[in-house]
């Protein structure tokens, strides 16, 4: 009980978003759940993300993660070495870390992540343990 059954994004470019997120999520033990005309899903256990397409007449304002609403989603790593296996292949795909003059400990100095945006600039963090 308590924990999350699901958590629906709405994204202004699905083709786009499906591509970032099913590489990512995919890297993290994700399988493809759900797939319709507007959006997809993947699952881990008992939990899934869902990415839908806005409709037209709500992307004339772009998200940004410091207005009211979602900031950013944190996932677990398996490991420092996984952080750092996703950052080369973050950067590998022409993606931009963020906080680079303090990565890998943009968090603090006992706090290995790497942190980087999806492609609505929504700021994606993998802790290790």
């Amino acid at each position: 009980m308590g924990l999350l059954h699901h958590i629906e994004i709405y994204v202004s470019d699905l083709k786009r978003s499906a591509e970032f997120w099913g590489w990512f999520l995919s890297e993290l033990g994700y399988t493809p759940y759900q797939q319709w005309e507007e959006g997809r899903s993947w699952k881990l256990g008992d939990t899934y993300l869902v990415f839908v397409q806005a409709k037209e007449k709500h992307l004339d304002v772009p998200y940004n993660r410091c207005r009211v609403g979602l900031n950013h989603l944190a996932f677990h790593a398996n490991s420092r070495e996984q952080v750092d296996e996703l950052t080369v292949k973050v950067r590998s795909k022409g993606m931009d870390v963020l906080y680079k003059d303090k990565h890998p400990f943009a968090g603090g100095e006992h706090y290995y992540a790497l942190f980087f945006e999806d492609p609505d600039r929504i700021k994606v963090e993998l802790v290790a343990p």
